[in-house]
């Protein structure tokens, strides 16, 4: 089993492919996770919105790994963004997951209802206090991004999206590298629909690989970018993190890309955002 690839960003080493655990829910959520890490991740995601801190923490309690081996990243909901409730929310999430700390805590999506300024000094207050190593943003426009960057007094290492290649972010991408984040990708093949795309289809039979694993290729062979693919099935979960032998080349690299369409989104926002303040 090779060395997890790894995303280098603002002090973070962010493994490139992690496991999603969106949907995922009792027994199946710890098996799940304890198959994920059987198989090499070191990168789990979950969410205080999820309702499965609790699964996922006793998964990797079976894996029997060292609490250092594994990244951990969870996220706080839009309606617990203000001072002392973005802190009272890590801390229940930490009794949850049952770590000590998580490697990466973040916002999970924005709240225009609540003055990011606060947010933001909370988001670094956490770090502060020692609850998460790293902080950072989800579902976050280029603009709000650029603000919340300013606003923050400690470093952010992540902005998390949904991207796929039927979603076009150059715009939330660039803002990334301009301010030393990685782009997480959730939703990165695209629920399932790309894998029955023509394309992706001869990519993969040139490479002898998986319709799933041409896409998450195309996702962690692109700078600065982590993917988290989320599946409760064994087969599946070993499938998408075999990504790392081989590579793609630039030609189809951007035939790929070039499937980005209009419409391609397929993530609604939290209630009270608007397409607008979403990346």
């Amino acid at each position: 089993m090779s060395a997890p690839i790894v995303v280098e960003a603002n002090g973070a080493r962010i493994p490139s492919t992690g496991f999603g655990t969106w949907r995922l829910s009792g027994e199946d959520c710890r098996q799940a996770v304890l198959w994920a890490l059987e198989v090499g991740y070191r990168h789990v995601d979950t969410a205080a919105m999820y309702g499965n801190e609790t699964d996922v923490g006793a998964g990797l309690k079976a894996s029997g790994l060292d609490r250092d081996a594994v990244f951990v990243t969870t996220k706080v909901w839009s309606s617990d963004l203000a001072p002392g409730d973005l802190e009272r929310s890590a801390e229940a999430s930490l009794r949850r997951l049952d770590v000590g700390a998580v490697d990466l805590l973040l916002v999970h999506w924005p709240n225009p209802a609540i003055p990011l300024a606060g947010t933001m000094k909370a988001l670094a207050s956490v770090k502060r206090l020692g609850l998460a190593r790293h902080i950072g943003v989800s579902n976050f426009s280029a603009k709000l991004l650029d603000e919340a960057v300013s606003l923050c007094g400690e470093p952010l290492v992540t902005n998390q999206c949904e991207y796929h290649p039927y979603l076009n972010q150059d715009r939330v991408r660039a803002a990334c590298a301009r301010h030393g984040l990685a782009f997480t990708s959730y939703c990165p093949l695209g629920r399932g629909n790309l894998l029955d795309d023509p394309v992706i289809h001869a990519i993969a039979e040139r490479h002898e690989r998986t319709p799933g694993q041409i896409v998450l290729r195309w996702h962690v062979q692109q700078p600065g970018t982590v993917a988290i693919p989320k599946s409760g099935h064994r087969g599946r979960i070993a499938e998408n993190i075999a990504i790392d032998d081989f590579a793609l080349s630039e030609d189809e690299m951007r035939r790929i890309a070039a499937l980005a369409r209009p419409n391609g989104r397929m993530v609604a926002p939290a209630s009270g955002v608007s397409l607008d303040e979403v990346a």
